[in-house]
Protein backbone atom coordinates (compact mmCIF):
# COMPACT_ATOMS: atom_id res chain seq x y z
CA UNK A 1 0.00 0.00 0.00
CA UNK A 2 1.37 3.47 -0.61
CA UNK A 3 0.71 6.00 1.66
CA UNK A 4 -0.31 8.83 -0.45
CA UNK A 5 0.66 9.30 -4.25
CA UNK A 6 -0.08 12.76 -6.27
CA UNK A 7 -1.82 12.01 -9.69
CA UNK A 8 -2.51 13.37 -12.47
CA UNK A 9 -5.36 16.19 -11.48
CA UNK A 10 -3.29 19.06 -9.50
CA UNK A 11 -3.55 18.67 -6.03
CA UNK A 12 -5.31 15.17 -5.87
CA UNK A 13 -3.87 12.47 -3.67
CA UNK A 14 -4.32 8.86 -4.28
CA UNK A 15 -5.16 7.45 -1.44
CA UNK A 16 -5.77 3.94 -2.58
CA UNK A 17 -9.06 1.46 -3.16
CA UNK A 18 -11.20 3.46 -1.40
CA UNK A 19 -15.32 4.06 -1.48
CA UNK A 20 -15.85 6.90 -3.73
CA UNK A 21 -17.48 8.77 -0.81
CA UNK A 22 -14.69 8.38 1.85
CA UNK A 23 -12.33 9.08 -1.32
CA UNK A 24 -14.31 12.40 -2.20
CA UNK A 25 -13.86 13.87 1.69
CA UNK A 26 -10.58 13.01 2.17
CA UNK A 27 -9.81 14.93 -1.08
CA UNK A 28 -12.23 17.85 0.62
CA UNK A 29 -10.30 17.76 3.76
CA UNK A 30 -6.92 18.08 2.09
CA UNK A 31 -7.76 20.81 -0.01
CA UNK A 32 -9.23 22.40 2.85
CA UNK A 33 -6.15 21.79 4.92
CA UNK A 34 -4.50 24.28 3.35
CA UNK A 35 -6.91 27.67 4.42
CA UNK A 36 -8.43 25.64 7.26
CA UNK A 37 -7.21 23.68 10.04
CA UNK A 38 -10.61 23.03 11.36
CA UNK A 39 -12.72 22.49 8.55
CA UNK A 40 -10.11 19.45 6.69
CA UNK A 41 -10.23 17.63 10.59
CA UNK A 42 -14.40 17.59 10.39
CA UNK A 43 -14.16 16.60 6.91
CA UNK A 44 -11.33 13.75 8.26
CA UNK A 45 -13.95 13.25 11.21
CA UNK A 46 -16.59 12.64 8.56
CA UNK A 47 -14.36 9.94 6.44
CA UNK A 48 -14.12 8.17 10.01
CA UNK A 49 -17.21 7.94 11.49
CA UNK A 50 -18.60 6.81 8.35
CA UNK A 51 -15.58 4.34 7.08
CA UNK A 52 -13.76 3.74 10.48
CA UNK A 53 -12.17 0.58 8.15
CA UNK A 54 -10.21 2.63 6.16
CA UNK A 55 -6.95 3.66 7.23
CA UNK A 56 -6.29 6.57 4.96
CA UNK A 57 -8.21 8.09 7.10
CA UNK A 58 -6.20 7.53 10.61
CA UNK A 59 -2.97 8.91 8.25
CA UNK A 60 -4.63 11.92 7.37
CA UNK A 61 -5.98 13.07 10.87
CA UNK A 62 -2.26 12.20 12.93
CA UNK A 63 -0.58 13.91 9.88
CA UNK A 64 -2.66 16.91 10.35
CA UNK A 65 -2.59 17.05 14.55
CA UNK A 66 1.53 16.70 14.37
CA UNK A 67 1.91 19.31 11.99
CA UNK A 68 -0.21 21.55 13.78
CA UNK A 69 1.83 20.29 17.00
CA UNK A 70 -1.63 18.94 18.24
CA UNK A 71 0.56 16.19 19.55
CA UNK A 72 -1.97 14.64 21.96
CA UNK A 73 -4.36 14.01 19.22
CA UNK A 74 -2.25 12.88 16.53
CA UNK A 75 -0.71 10.46 19.42
CA UNK A 76 -4.73 9.05 19.57
CA UNK A 77 -5.58 8.60 16.68
CA UNK A 78 -2.73 7.08 15.24
CA UNK A 79 -2.96 4.58 18.48
CA UNK A 80 -6.69 4.09 16.82
CA UNK A 81 -5.32 3.40 13.50
CA UNK A 82 -2.61 1.28 14.97
CA UNK A 83 -5.40 -0.93 16.62
CA UNK A 84 -7.62 -1.29 13.30
CA UNK A 85 -4.44 -1.87 11.10
CA UNK A 86 -3.44 -4.50 13.70
CA UNK A 87 -6.44 -5.77 13.55
CA UNK A 88 -6.95 -5.99 9.82
CA UNK A 89 -3.54 -7.52 9.69
CA UNK A 90 -4.77 -10.17 11.83
CA UNK A 91 -2.23 -9.38 13.91
CA UNK A 92 -1.90 -9.17 18.00
CA UNK A 93 -3.40 -4.97 19.29
CA UNK A 94 -0.40 -5.09 21.11
CA UNK A 95 3.03 -4.21 19.01
CA UNK A 96 5.17 -5.42 21.14
CA UNK A 97 3.65 -8.56 20.30
CA UNK A 98 4.13 -8.87 16.87
CA UNK A 99 6.26 -11.03 14.96
CA UNK A 100 8.68 -9.97 11.21
CA UNK A 101 7.34 -11.29 7.83
CA UNK A 102 9.32 -11.96 4.79
CA UNK A 103 8.48 -10.28 2.58
CA UNK A 104 7.20 -7.09 4.76
CA UNK A 105 3.53 -7.43 4.18
CA UNK A 106 1.66 -4.89 1.44
CA UNK A 107 -1.57 -3.29 2.87
CA UNK A 108 -2.83 -3.03 6.38
CA UNK A 109 0.29 -5.14 7.72
CA UNK A 110 2.46 -2.57 6.00
CA UNK A 111 -0.06 0.40 7.15
CA UNK A 112 0.66 -0.87 10.96
CA UNK A 113 4.66 -0.16 10.70
CA UNK A 114 4.19 2.67 8.93
CA UNK A 115 1.85 4.24 11.63
CA UNK A 116 4.27 2.53 14.33
CA UNK A 117 7.05 4.69 12.69
CA UNK A 118 4.80 7.87 13.16
CA UNK A 119 4.10 7.16 16.84
CA UNK A 120 7.89 6.95 17.36
CA UNK A 121 7.98 10.51 15.60
CA UNK A 122 5.56 11.58 17.85
CA UNK A 123 6.63 10.20 21.20
CA UNK A 124 9.72 12.39 19.78
CA UNK A 125 8.08 15.41 19.60
CA UNK A 126 6.72 15.34 22.95
CA UNK A 127 10.42 14.55 24.63
CA UNK A 128 9.38 11.10 25.27
CA UNK A 129 12.64 9.11 23.96
CA UNK A 130 12.50 6.23 25.66
CA UNK A 131 9.04 5.56 24.67
CA UNK A 132 10.35 6.03 20.94
CA UNK A 133 13.23 3.94 21.33
CA UNK A 134 11.03 1.05 22.34
CA UNK A 135 8.86 1.82 19.16
CA UNK A 136 12.23 2.05 16.88
CA UNK A 137 13.68 -1.24 18.79
CA UNK A 138 10.41 -3.18 17.55
CA UNK A 139 10.80 -1.71 13.93
CA UNK A 140 14.47 -2.66 13.47
CA UNK A 141 13.30 -6.62 14.61
CA UNK A 142 9.80 -6.08 12.31
CA UNK A 143 11.65 -3.94 9.42
CA UNK A 144 14.96 -4.81 9.06
CA UNK A 145 15.77 -2.81 5.60
CA UNK A 146 14.09 0.26 6.72
CA UNK A 147 11.10 0.09 3.95
CA UNK A 148 8.69 1.82 6.56
CA UNK A 149 11.25 4.74 6.88
CA UNK A 150 12.03 4.67 10.66
CA UNK A 151 15.81 5.27 10.01
CA UNK A 152 15.22 8.37 9.71
CA UNK A 153 13.04 8.81 12.88
CA UNK A 154 16.14 6.93 14.57
CA UNK A 155 18.51 9.42 13.03
CA UNK A 156 16.49 12.22 14.59
CA UNK A 157 16.49 10.44 17.89
CA UNK A 158 20.46 9.66 18.18
CA UNK A 159 20.43 13.79 16.62
CA UNK A 160 18.46 15.09 19.85
CA UNK A 161 20.41 12.30 22.61
CA UNK A 162 23.78 14.02 21.20
CA UNK A 163 22.80 17.06 22.81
Amino acid sequence: MQMLELVSEPDTINFGDLPQEIDALLQQGVAAYRRDHAQADRLFRQALATAPQQLPTYFCLYKIHTYQGHLDEAEAVAELGLAEAARQAGWPRDWRHWTPHDPLPDGAGRFALYTLKALAFIHLRKTDSEGAAEMLTALRRLDPAGAVGWPVVAALAEGLGSD
